[in-house]
């Protein structure tokens, strides 16, 4: 089983994210990550046992072993992947900065949610 990541294209902020992202990862040689994008496929949430909005909200990321990362946890995950992002990931594991960072973006994703939300992106 490969990895794969769950998104929501429909947020313009979200989809530019996750395509940096995913450009990246590409540039470094991980080819082993499936992009799911719930917005056109949102019956794939049935895999990581979540809501369409909890997954709308959130980045969700399911590993290889079948193991579901949600936010900042999801770009850790993504991070360690990254020879030029694994010091962040390294960085989020020390456990006042990992809440902090889990602080601040579960405030933006639940701000970014009502945004969308607001301006009916779905």
């Amino acid at each position: 089983m490969h990895k794969k990541v769950y998104y929501n294209s429909a947020c313009p902020i979200c989809k530019a994210g996750i395509e940096s992202q995913r450009q990246h990862l590409e540039r470094c040689g991980v080819d082993d990550i499936e992009w799911i994008d719930v917005h056109t496929n949102p019956k794939a949430i049935a895999e990581v046992n979540s809501s369409l909005e909890q997954v709308r909200e959130r980045l969700h990321v399911k590993d290889s072993d079948g193991a579901i990362s949600t936010g900042i946890d999801a770009f850790i995950h993504l991070w360690r992947q990254s020879p030029k992002q694994r010091w962040l990931a390294k960085l989020l594991q020390f456990p006042v900065i990992r809440q902090l960072a889990q602080a601040a973006y579960n405030g933006f994703a639940k701000l970014l949610y009502r945004w969308n939300r607001l301006l009916k992106h779905w």
